[in-house]
């Protein structure tokens, strides 16, 4: 991007949509944990189907603004000018993302959390 002779915008994206949802369920997956929903809404919670534990609790001042209903980047420019083309998928860049946190917040990796703190 930055070597271009002419300077444009460009998006680099999955071509995907993924709601919050499914992040919050993939990344506690990485640890071992399977979440149920409950309540609608502000009102809708997730707990540890195992343990029955309150580990999702929404908070309506982290909304954003104006909210968009329907987020989804389109590479296709990046893919044609700069022969850009992602080498991660949305699983990939969620164990990615909670792979660093429990390094940094445990020391640990997910599956050496796993095995230290089994989710029985």
């Amino acid at each position: 991007m930055l070597q271009q002779s002419i300077p444009d915008d460009y998006v680099l994206a999955t071509n995907e949509t993924h709601t919050v949802r499914e992040f919050v369920e993939k990344a506690f997956e990485q640890v071992g944990i399977c979440i149920r929903w409950g309540g609608e809404g502000v009102n809708e919670k997730g707990y540890d189907v195992k343990t029955n534990k309150l580990l999702v609790d929404i908070n309506p001042e982290f909304y954003r603004p104006a909210e968009v209903e329907y987020l989804w980047g389109n590479p296709a420019k990046a893919e044609m000018n700069l022969e850009w083309k992602r080498n991660i998928d949305f699983d990939a860049l969620v164990s990615m993302m909670m792979e660093a946190d429990m390094k940094k917040v445990t020391g640990m990796s997910c599956a050496e959390y796993k095995d230290n703190f089994p989710m029985e």
